[in-house]
């Protein structure tokens, strides 16, 4: 399995069909960008912990409106996927017999919208197991690379992991028919930096990009990247599998990664 990053961008992305990304994302099983996934781990920026956190649930997810003041109708969107407890618990597995030694299990939490929005596009049936792993914004690029790597073995189980973040996202900034210099810059230095493999860079993208603490003021969003270029392996291939922007400063770009077969 590949593994992927996807920029969700805003929630109106449930029900806005003016939004590029939406297509895409509903286009996901007809463009063939990976074989149906016997599960599926989301890596979401809206799940920060101060330690690696899965959710382990029997039965079926709960679908979490974790935002404010949009249209009534988004709240009344579910979700029911499955819950994955096998996989949530073989995720802890791994992460503790790497560097991780302390990973928690929550036995409440169902989906967030970084999960749940792109997914009932993606796979509308809500059919396949799905369980979270969090994010901890307070460390680094390189601890989530770990992270990420730590997690490998799951593409030969089946396994689609899935970070889900934004490529840009600065939430006090946005608005505005034209994309600003700082959003531009920096999106174009991830495109290529991914397509380049410097991977390191993007690790250190705080140091090596530009404008990254504007496109970037907190980095929960960013993270999912690190974690699914992780588990893709230091050789992995980086493809732009969607570009496009909206209220001005959003980048929804959005990688897949392939590994490189030796």
């Amino acid at each position: 399995m590949d593994t992927f990053y996807i920029s969700h961008g805003s929630p109106t992305l449930s029900i806005d069909e003016s939004i590029p990304a939406r297509h895409f994302l509903k286009a996901w099983q007809e463009k063939c960008y990976c074989q149906r996934p016997k599960a599926i781990l989301v890596i979401s920026g809206h799940w920060d912990t101060a330690v690696p956190s899965v959710n382990v649930i029997t039965g079926l997810n709960e679908t979490i409106h974790d935002f404010y003041g949009f249209p009534k109708d988004m709240y009344k969107l579910k979700y029911p996927a499955p819950g994955a407890p096998e996989l949530a618990k073989r995720v802890k597995e791994l992460l503790m017999a790497s560097e991780f030694k302390h990973v928690d299990e929550d036995r409440k939490r169902g989906l967030d919208h970084g999960a749940w929005v792109p997914l009932m596009l993606m796979y509308p049936e809500a059919d396949i197991p799905v369980c979270q792993l969090s994010v901890q914004s307070d460390r680094d690029g390189t601890y989530h690379y770990k992270l990420g790597k730590a997690l490998a073995p799951l593409k030969e189980e089946g396994v689609l992991i899935m970070g889900s973040g934004s490529a840009t996202h600065n939430l006090r900034n946005i608005g505005g028919s034209s994309v600003p210099s700082w959003a531009m810059n920096f999106d174009t230095w991830l495109k290529d930096a991914l397509l380049e493999g410097r991977y390191e860079d993007v690790n250190h993208w705080d140091e090596k990009a530009p404008s990254a603490k504007m496109a970037h003021p907190w980095p929960d969003h960013f993270y999912p990247l690190h974690v699914a270029m992780g588990a893709a392996g230091e050789n992995a291939k980086a493809k732009n599998v969607h570009h496009s922007w909206d209220m001005g400063t959003l980048s929804y770009a959005s990688y897949q990664f392939t590994t490189a077969t030796s």
